[in-house]
């Protein structure tokens, strides 16, 4: 397993909990204590990491950091063996997928691009969503494995379609978030407070995760809670529609509103930040 940290971290519990027997990618002197400490076994290299494994997975941060430990020289799929399979759960562009998938075929190693929904609680319940893109033959195959940490895992298409789906959740998600923030500025136009507002329309047709978020910690902290990570993720569904000529249509008008930027992803990314360009 490489980058095993806030996701990583559970997967790797809950596929050793079941007898699985997990390697986890440790470069660095605080990921080798954390590893030591969880009696896990580790590699200070990805070719050591993923050398023996039937299954290797991919758990990093960004596009780049999927490209740079699983291609070239001295990446994953340079280093595993004919027949295992890779498993790239990193949110990135759906068009790393497919490479990564050109890349393996040769080698005889098979990929899925399995986007996944949910966060470390979800992992810990063995309820964390799947959306896998690649071989639904394979898929079938590692679905006993996946469902350590995972359910439901749905089949979505071929390789870079895990990505395409995630893509467009998180759109709608972050756009049900602006609206549940500005449904909490219409309630207070009209009179209603916010917790009032909140909890009442949880028991309503209006009724979503994302008015979850929102009521859980309030309209003001959600860019706190989710802005960076969706900020991220929000780039790259523009890149892919820009990319593809895709319109994002009133998904596309509602995250370009003001109450989006200012609400939910915290201003501008220096705004966000705290920092300059």
């Amino acid at each position: 397993m490489t980058g095993a940290g806030r996701m990583g971290r559970p997967m790797a519990e809950r596929l050793a909990d079941a007898g699985h027997e997990v390697t986890v990618l440790a470069r660095h002197p605080r990921a080798r204590a954390a590893a030591e400490a969880a009696g896990r076994t580790w590699a200070g290299t990805v070719a050591a990491t993923v050398r023996d494994a039937d299954v290797v997975f991919v758990v990093v941060l960004t596009d780049d950091q999927v490209r740079s430990v699983c291609l070239g020289p001295d990446g994953a799929l340079a280093a595993m063996r004919p027949g295992a399979v890779l498993v790239q759960h990193t949110t990135s562009d759906p068009a790393t997928a497919q490479l990564l998938a050109d890349t393996a075929a040769p080698r005889g190693v098979a990929v899925l691009d399995a986007a996944l929904s949910g966060g470390p609680h979800d992992i810990a319940a063995g309820r964390l969503t799947l959306w896998v893109g690649g071989d639904e033959g394979v898929l079938d195959e590692l679905r006993p494995l996946l469902g350590t940490y995972a359910s439901p895992v749905l089949h979505v298409g071929p390789a870079g379609h895990g990505q395409r789906v995630k893509l467009v959740n998180n759109a709608l998600f972050v756009a049900q978030v602006g609206l549940a923030v500005d449904a909490v500025r219409l309630a207070a136009a009209l009179g209603v407070e916010e917790g009032t507002v909140l909890t009442a329309v949880q028991h309503g047709s209006g009724a979503s995760r994302a008015l979850g978020i929102v009521a859980g910690g309030g309209a003001d902290a959600v860019a706190g809670r989710i802005g960076d990570l969706m900020r991220k993720d929000l780039a790259a569904v523009r890149e892919l529609a820009r990319r593809t000529g895709a319109d994002l249509g009133v998904i596309g008008t509602v995250l370009s509103s003001e109450t989006v930027e200012e609400k939910v992803l915290g201003g501008p990314p220096e705004q966000a930040s705290g920092r300059p360009d």
